[in-house]
């Protein structure tokens, strides 16, 4: 509770509720419940009408492997005992945004199975509806209302013994803001907490205090889908990832002659790709870099720094590559998606050395491709220099790539054609890099015309 009470909120009206908050969160008895009844229907969310009320009108409901598509209405009373909660497990507590519509998420099914198909959890999914109805100023007013009620939940369940690393927040939007409070009352010890694309109006310039942040919990991860519309810009976990740079997603419409979709597609890539990897074997993995530019550059091909070689991948944290042990704060990390389930790419470096210097800039075009894919990326020598690089993205492993392509793009010159004969040589290796005595190299010196692309065979070994 030590950070609770350093919480300063902007507005004073404000701060009755957190000591409200620390009222409640000491206090273990709860009254006015009705107990739980074990033949009582399944149960799930609430729809709100833009005309009702914004009164919160929580609910928890309770979903397990055994019966994963019913859903138990659990309270704070002794109804979590009679149900069909095992303490034994791990818990996922999953956190909807705003929803314009007052309707129930309609990704919410495809998360939660995802979940239970990856590992036996119980999973608490909280309704509130009725709060993030009506219009996202009035939903960000009940955020603060909303994390006492879900951190009463937790104290519940703590009291009952489960433990508080076992617990896992997965926050959507708003719901990502939701859960660092919560994880803020619980002095930053619950488990983890996954922000999937947190909101970015009214937070991206709020004080830690007001939103997710790396101390609200052991380990906080963050995946950044919109941060030039709905989601939030700056890092708030221990590590952040920012995918295709965080802004513009692949295979999401560009005008906003499309609708709903236009102004949604990309925010909500976030859930779609953190269902995708804990359904798929393909690892999204991640590498530390200072900007999107620079690692699409070459410039970041490892994670020795700061994670000693275990590269992030999104997903559950057993198979992630990382140690909470020690880890850093908002470490930006950034990958290459497709642009449609399973999302997932492979990332090489890729690599062309000229035999000589020019003294022209030299543009050149690899393409990877294989039995059912290609890929391609753009490489530019600068002048009086003799390497390009870049990391190229395609869809399956190095060593399944059949053939490269290398063409020379000339710089266009309507008064003469241009003949450079450009040679040098081709190299690549997977990343991460790890010894860049395996990169793969053509064993003969390239030739190449503004009219004559040249392919060649490319049998990397797997490992």
């Amino acid at each position: 509770m030590g950070r609770l009470t350093r919480k300063k909120a902007e507005d004073p009206r404000k701060k009755p509720l957190f000591v409200l908050a620390t009222v409640l969160l000491l206090s273990s008895a709860y009254a006015g419940q009705e107990a739980y009844d074990p033949v009582q229907p399944c149960s799930d969310f609430q729809t709100a009408s833009f005309l009702q009320g914004t009164k919160l009108k929580v609910q928890f409901l309770l979903f397990t492997s055994s019966n994963p598509s019913c859903g138990q209405l659990i309270s704070l009373g002794d109804d979590i005992k009679n149900s069909n909660f095992n303490i034994s497990l791990d818990t996922k507590i999953i956190i909807h945004g705003f929803r314009a519509l007052g309707t129930k998420p309609s990704w919410i099914n495809g998360l939660m199975g995802a979940f239970f198909r990856a590992a036996k959890v119980n999973l608490v999914a909280v309704d509130w509806i009725y709060g993030a109805t009506r219009t996202y100023p009035g939903a960000v007013e009940n955020v603060m209302e909303l994390s006492i009620e879900i951190s009463r939940f937790i104290s519940k369940l703590l009291a009952l013994g489960v433990s508080g690393t076992s617990i896992h927040l997965i926050g959507v939007s708003l719901g990502a803001h939701v859960a660092g409070l919560v994880g803020q009352f619980h002095g930053g010890q619950l488990g983890r907490i996954t922000g999937l694309d947190p909101a970015g109006p009214k937070y991206t310039k709020a004080g830690r205090e007001e939103r997710l942040d790396p101390g609200d919990a052991l380990f906080v991860e963050a995946i950044h889908t919109d941060t030039d519309n709905f989601g939030i810009r700056i890092p708030v976990g221990h590590i952040d990832y920012f995918i295709n740079g965080g802004k513009d997603q692949p295979g999401c419409p560009r005008f906003i002659s499309l609708g709903y979709n236009y102004l949604i597609c990309d925010h909500m890539r976030a859930v779609h790709l953190y269902v995708s990897a804990l359904e798929n074997s393909c690892p999204m993995m991640a590498f530390p870099c200072s900007s999107h530019e620079n690692f699409l550059a070459g410039h970041c091909l490892d994670c020795y720094n700061p994670f000693l070689l275990s590269c992030p991948r999104i997903g559950l944290l057993e198979r992630g590559g990382v140690s909470v042990a020690k880890l850093p704060e908002e470490v930006k990390v950034y990958l290459v998606t497709a642009s449609s389930a399973p999302y997932c790419m492979y990332h090489s470096l890729v690599e062309f050395h000229l035999q000589q210097k020019r003294s022209l800039v030299t543009n050149l075009e690899i393409t990877f491709r294989s039995s059912n894919s290609t890929a391609s990326v753009k490489i530019t020598i600068p002048k009086q220099q003799q390497l390009g690089k870049a990391v190229l993205a395609h869809p399956v492993p190095l060593c399944q790539i059949d053939a490269v392509t290398l063409k020379y793009l000339p710089k266009l010159q309507i008064w003469r054609k241009d003949k450079a004969i450009i040679i040098g040589n081709f190299c690549t290796t997977a990343l991460p890099v790890s010894n860049r005595e395996k990169m793969f190299c053509l064993s003969q010196y390239v030739s190449l015309t503004a009219t004559r692309p040249f392919e060649h065979d490319l049998a990397v070994v797997c490992a």
